[in-house]
């Protein structure tokens, strides 16, 4: 995350860096400031000089990933099970056609990811927000809230590793909700995307992987493109349990995915663990330096390191922002970071903010806040 300069990046054509004007920093969306792992940059280029830009196969993809699984997470996979789709959102919402009807609910557990708002909303099911506790020690599941919020509903839709928490359910709290949805009958669809960004000391395990029928029953989605920069090339794998309900799937999910996305998804999962580590290795020091800066020049944001993902979720509450919070710190500092309300009403005076830059990046990030907030510049 060293190697790019920042006018290199601003060269770039993805959102990150064209949604705001040149003068914003952009630490928002889910992007990282890195080069491609150089095998997925050139299976790509085989591809791009082979003319191979046709509709999209498997291409190991799932085989790759299972062997990253037993690697990583213990867990023993056919890699026959897996389903190509063209990326997470998508085989949520095939997992959901599958298992509920129209006007079902379906609990998410709150702040989360935006699109769980509007992509469950436009399948026609009912949102039920099902709000995280603050422990004191970051945003965890609520035992008694999901309880109640599950009576009646079709659908537990999890985030895990949580964006934007940024924690990682340990295996009692995994049994704890399996055993609460199969109390109401209730399926469990579990988005694990940012699963290989766990942080040292904190370990990923798969819902589908526990044994219990509630997680026999369930979906979990997997993808290569958080955690290898390549949400552009589009797939990503829908894996149901071995008691899934699985007749309703369409047989065509794979018409939704880039034959890139595939290719480079199995060059990530199966050459490029080592490229992985680095980086998790940067996040893992970028965490920490955020906490340094922050303690430094603006003690009031709340802030606990994520134990996965490279994206971290700040409470400004303290300086009296109102709850649009970023758009605060867009006209005075012109920073681009996520407001909180995107993720829920809990979100209210909360920002996500990026990680996954340099170290002067972050570091300018937070002189652009302390600016925003009328704190006196850095001495440094």
């Amino acid at each position: 995350m060293e190697s790019l300069t920042l006018d290199r990046l601003r060269r770039r054509h993805s959102v990150k860096w064209r949604h705001y004007a040149a003068d914003v920093l952009p630490v928002w969306v889910a992007e990282m400031d890195t080069p491609l792992a150089e095998p997925i940059r050139e299976v790509l280029r085989e591809a791009v000089e082979a003319g191979d830009t046709g509709y999209a196969t498997d291409c190991g993809y799932a085989e790759a990933f299972c062997g990253f699984a037993s690697d990583r997470y213990g867990w023993s996979l056919d890699p026959s099970v897996p389903i190509l789709v063209g990326d997470v959102m998508g085989g949520v919402v095939a997992a959901l056609d599958a298992v509920s009807r129209p006007g079902d609910r379906v609990v998410i557990s709150t702040p989360v990811y935006p699109p769980f708002y509007s992509f469950v909303g436009r399948a026609g099911r009912k949102v039920v927000a099902s709000p995280l506790a603050d422990t004191g020690a970051g945003l965890r599941l609520d035992p008694d809230r999901l309880d109640a919020d599950l009576a009646g509903a079709s659908v537990y839709l999890m985030c895990n590793p949580h964006n934007p928490a940024g924690h990682v359910l340990t295996r009692e709290e995994l049994i704890a909700v399996a055993d609460t949805a199969e109390r109401h009958g209730v399926t469990v669809i579990s988005d694990e995307i940012h699963a290989p960004l766990t942080m040292p000391g904190e370990r990923h395990i798969p819902f589908t992987s526990i044994d219990h029928p509630a997680a026999a029953r369930a979906f979990t989605l997997h993808s290569a493109s958080k955690a290898w920069n390549l949400a552009g090339l589009k797939a990503a794998l829908l894996i149901p349990g071995p008691a899934a309900e699985v007749s309703d799937l369409p047989d065509d999910l794979w018409a939704a995915a880039g034959l890139f996305g595939a290719l480079a998804g199995r060059a990530a999962f199966a050459e490029c663990v080592d490229w992985l580590d680095e980086v998790r290795t940067g996040l893992d020091h970028n965490r920490t330096l955020l906490a340094a800066l922050l303690a430094e020049r603006l003690p009031e944001v709340g802030y606990r390191p994520p134990q996965a993902t490279y994206l971290t979720w700040l409470d400004l509450r303290a300086y009296g922002l109102g709850a649009d919070a970023a758009d605060v710190l867009l006209e005075k500092g012109r920073l681009g970071v996520h407001n909180g309300t995107s993720f829920g009403a809990e979100g209210a005076g909360f920002v996500r903010l990026n990680i996954a830059t340099s170290r002067a990046v972050l570091t300018e990030a937070v002189e652009r806040m302390a600016r925003a907030l009328d704190r006196p510049a850095s001495a440094a």
